[in-house]
């Protein structure tokens, strides 16, 4: 039992944050794309969904990749989760990129607020469940 809350614990922990990491970068990503003023016609050239298991209930994820041409001529191709199911390969839609980071494009439409809020609640949730970790390990271990 100990070996849960000297290894396991601190392993969740180390994830948890990772997670919130990720959550901010990919947001700062976003609002650097939109906020750059730049975008490009953008071709859907590959559609798939993956399904998660959360709580015996499917969960769908549609992710989609996208291939476009910059305004200085480079070609660039992305991949980006959580878009519209009925976007299938073959479809144009308009991409938003910064720069300096073509790569990080998005393919969704501006939303900043949402995008901000969603952040917030986000990393609020993985703030509490790490209280609730090193409560547990404190109290217990």
């Amino acid at each position: 039992m100990d070996a849960v809350f000297t290894i396991l614990m601190p392993l969740i922990i180390i994830g948890m944050l990772w997670a919130a990491y990720a959550i901010v970068r990919r947001t700062k990503e976003r609002q650097e794309a939109w906020e750059s003023g730049l975008s490009a016609r953008a071709r859907v050239v590959r559609a798939w969904v993956r399904v998660q298991m959360v709580n015996n209930m499917p969960r769908r994820i549609q992710f989609h990749q996208y291939d476009f041409t910059t305004g200085d001529g480079r070609a660039v191709r992305f991949e980006e989760s959580g878009g519209p199911a009925n976007r299938v390969v073959g479809d144009e839609t308009v991409v938003y990129y910064a720069p300096d980071r073509p790569d990080k494009a998005t393919a969704s439409e501006p939303q900043a607020g949402k995008d901000m809020a969603l952040t917030v609640i986000w990393l609020i949730l993985i703030g509490v469940g790490v209280v609730v970790i090193i409560n547990a390990m404190v109290q217990y271990g």
